[in-house]
């Protein structure tokens, strides 16, 4: 039985799949997510890399501000010149 439908309740630290699932993408954007910093590295515990729900949350919680739209900015900028 898949772990996720065995707890009935989210664990503190999660595998890869767990937490690219509990953010709503694939493995392979989570990947890229981890590699450029939107989501938090995950702790090395022996042979293992777990990430911590926590700092997903919060990683998560600032996703849309993270990466500004560089045209509204250059827009913003302009405005705010005249």
């Amino acid at each position: 039985m898949p772990r996720h439908e065995a707890i009935p309740w989210t664990p503190r630290g999660l595998n890869r799949e767990e937490a690219a699932y509990y953010i709503g993408v694939g493995t392979t954007k989570f990947d890229e997510m981890v590699r450029d910093g939107r989501m938090p590295r995950g702790k090395r515990v022996d042979g293992r890399v777990i990430w911590d729900r926590v700092q997903l949350d919060m990683h998560f919680t600032e996703l849309d501000s993270h990466r500004p739209n560089v045209i509204d900015e250059a827009l913003q900028s302009r405005r705010v010149a005249r």
